[in-house]
């Protein structure tokens, strides 16, 4: 049991988890307990029906296994014969309060809403942190109290307190391999019931130079390579990978995504929901508010009812043009600069709303067009992590060596690959889908469609097209 635990809380992925009163107050506070209701993998559960986990237990998870790799770590420091430790007591309550506390600045389906309205800041910016942990809360005024709060935001979010934790006490929350990628990777397989895991060896195979100095991994012994220590490495991120294929970016939960985030959009823009709001909210409390709102503008009336309506029936857009990386290289980065993220908002609702007054003209009603555009780099985890390479003294990035791991370059030619942008449309008539992808053709004729033609094959005609939105 871990040194001055006073809890035990049983996770359904690590069995026993140690805790202290003082981290228990914590968790207890409302912002913590927020996380309960706020699902981990988002809109998910439409796809995979066992993803239900929230935030909560993840953050549970993250701080019990920063206590494990800090546990490895003093054994590799011990055998080096080091006589204090890496992280004295100090750094170990401090850096288990910042894994407990380092997704509390999530909003409900907070990827979509941040990600695809381009309307908000990520999660991780500092200044979320920084209010997040204010006197403004509960939960800043007891880290406050308990003096722990510019320790923790300087693991988190070092320009919110001007000092930045050493890099082996921040690389355990947020590096390549950290204690927050191995809960999700292990919590995700265990609720989406794909059969992925790794090695619990992965606990034990980082270093620190010291208190003060980098986290690495050793590659070397005796001049050879430790083969199996890297393989295990890579197989950590290659199952980042795999998750991000068929989980993370999957289509359907990527059009389910859409909903939400058109809905939040349309709410936002009304000023009948703040950021503050969203911050505070849940899953379930924010798609209840967002049903409440009244919208003023007729239009945005319309629309707001039918991503609702589509949502709670999970009747999701279809896809009408897929524009993947490797059949558009040329235009990928525009795409990216146009539609992705910040500032990105009004030209995506431009394009969005363009498309969709023209598919009407075409089939006589409204059908809600959107697109989905992920980051250029996507969810890829470089392969940053410092290792010692054989015969080098010098610790250099893990991805340094792609010539010499083969499979860090194919890891990073698959992120690459797996890059889509999407045109969706809000029906499930092969007609109506057969138009849209025509529509999306005329606004983006510089691209190229992979998506095989809406119900090809498939007879049926527009009923009674009129010449605008009925």
């Amino acid at each position: 049991m871990m040194e001055g635990a006073d809890r035990i809380l049983r996770d359904p992925v690590h069995g026993d988890v140690p805790l202290t009163d003082e981290e228990m107050r914590v968790l207890d506070t409302p912002e913590m307990q927020r996380l309960r209701h706020v699902r981990q993998l988002g809109v998910t559960y439409l796809v995979y029906p066992g993803a239900q986990h929230a935030r909560f237990e993840h953050s549970v998870g993250t701080a019990h296994l920063v206590g494990l790799m800090v546990e490895g770590i003093e054994r590799a420091a011990r055998r080096r014969g080091a006589t204090s430790p890496v992280y004295d007591r100090d750094a170990l309550r401090t850096l288990r309060l910042a894994a407990l506390v380092h997704d509390a600045t999530h909003l409900p389906f907070g990827h979509n809403i941040e990600d695809q309205t381009g309307l908000l800041p990520r999660h991780d910016r500092p200044e979320r942190f920084a209010w997040l942990l204010s006197d403004e809360t509960e939960l800043g005024r007891l880290l406050g109290e308990l003096g722990a709060r510019d320790e923790v935001l300087s693991v988190l979010a070092p320009e919110a307190v001007g000092r930045e934790a050493p890099s082996c006490r921040r690389e355990l929350v947020s590096g390549t391999i950290d204690a927050d990628l191995l809960d999700y990777l292990a919590r995700d397989a265990l609720f989406t019931g794909l059969r992925l895991g790794y090695d619990p060896r992965i606990f034990g195979v980082f270093e620190a130079e010291g208190p003060e100095g980098r986290l690495f991994v050793d590659l070397g012994r005796q001049g050879y390579l430790k083969e199996a220590v890297l393989s295990e490495i890579v197989r950590c991120l290659e199952a980042r990978f795999y998750f991000s294929e068929r989980v993370y970016y999957h289509h359907a939960k990527i059009s389910a995504g859409v909903l939400v985030a058109k809905a939040v959009e349309i709410a936002l823009l009304e000023g009948a929901l703040s950021f503050e709001d969203l911050q505070r909210a849940t899953d379930a409390g924010l798609l209840e508010r967002l049903h409440r709102i009244e919208v003023r503008d007729p239009e945005r009336r319309r629309r707001m009812a039918a991503f609702l309506e589509a949502l709670a029936r999970r009747r999701l857009p279809k896809r009408v043009a897929v524009y993947p990386a490797y059949a558009n290289p040329g235009v990928q980065e525009e795409l990216v600069r146009r539609f992705f993220g910040a500032g990105s908002a009004d030209e995506r609702r431009r394009v969005e709303e363009g498309m969709t007054a023209d598919l009407a003209r075409r089939v006589g009603e409204e059908v809600p067009m959107t697109l989905y555009c992920p980051a250029g780099h996507m969810q890829l985890k470089q392969a940053r992590i410092l290792v010692r390479w054989p015969g080098r003294e010098d610790l250099a990035p893990l991805h340094a060596f792609r010539d010499e791991v083969p499979r860090l370059e194919d890891l990073e030619r698959s992120y690459a690959r797996s890059w889509k942008f999407y045109v969706h449309a809000l029906s499930d008539r092969p007609a109506v889908l057969r138009h849209a992808a025509e529509v999306a053709a005329e606004w983006f004729p510089e691209a190229r469609n992979v998506l095989a033609p809406p119900g090809a094959g498939v007879a049926e005609e527009i009923r009674n097209p009129g010449p605008g939105v009925v």
